[in-house]
């Protein structure tokens, strides 16, 4: 392994994936670290060496970062392997502000119809992340979280709102986690999940779209290391 080549083993956390599903486990775990900051743009990361530390062949990993190419959150290396691509702080201002354009909207149009039907299942999901938030595990927190966001959304019956939204959300990587590991203020950000469901489930439209826009703001705020204040 060349100097450039990173060790896997420590920044994927020693994960080894099970036979069942082998290109969307190594699409998961890879793009969790990608993500979380984990993974770090610039740096060049061997499709050899990741397979190995997962304990997969190259076929899967391959696979799986062709994805991530076409999400836009790797760049290719012919016959070498890829690199994060670079977020500059503009990226991720605009990513945000059109989140805030479709996510606000739609969680108001889900509020005013009354079509949350699984608020219960939300509230579990939204527990699990809270766990997972205070125990620093980013693979568990940023499937919770995604499932949340989507399954809440995905009661507005629009694919493809959840595609674009979907699509945003991994762009938007989310720098710095381990930093606020348990964190006050990223335990906050966790909590607003509840208030977002009790708000959306009780119809009250004008209070969900307010939540949901102080936690998309509050979010970018943590991630991004600049505590932007919410309100």
């Amino acid at each position: 392994m060349s100097e450039a080549e990173i060790d896997l083993g420590r920044e994927l956390g020693g994960a080894k994936l099970t036979a069942s599903s082998l290109r969307d486990q190594a699409l998961r775990v890879i793009r969790a670290r990608i993500i979380s900051g984990e993974l770090a743009p610039g740096r060049l990361y061997a499709l050899g060496a990741v397979a190995e530390q997962l304990g997969v062949s190259v076929t899967p990993v391959r696979e799986a970062v062709l994805d991530l190419a076409r999400e836009g959150l790797v760049e290719l290396a012919r016959n070498r392997g890829f690199r994060v691509r670079e977020m500059t702080e503009r990226d991720l201002d605009e990513i945000v502000e059109l989140r805030r354009m479709i996510e606000v909207a739609a969680v108001r149009t889900i509020a005013e119809r009354g079509l949350l039907a699984d608020a219960d299942r939300l509230r579990e999901i939204a527990a699990a992340t809270e766990k997972c938030a205070a125990d620093g595990d980013w693979v568990g927190f940023l499937d919770h979280d995604r499932d949340l966001h989507m399954g809440l959304l995905a009661h507005l019956g629009n694919e493809r709102l959840l595609k674009i939204v979907g699509s945003l959300r991994d762009q938007g990587r989310l720098y710095g986690l381990d930093r606020v590991a348990g964190s006050a203020s990223l335990m906050e950000s966790t909590h607003e999940h509840d208030a977002l469901i009790d708000a959306v489930a009780a119809g009250e439209a004008d209070l969900a779209a307010a939540i949901m826009d102080r936690h998309l703001r509050h979010t970018r705020g943590i991630w991004a290391g600049h505590a932007e204040q919410s309100g």
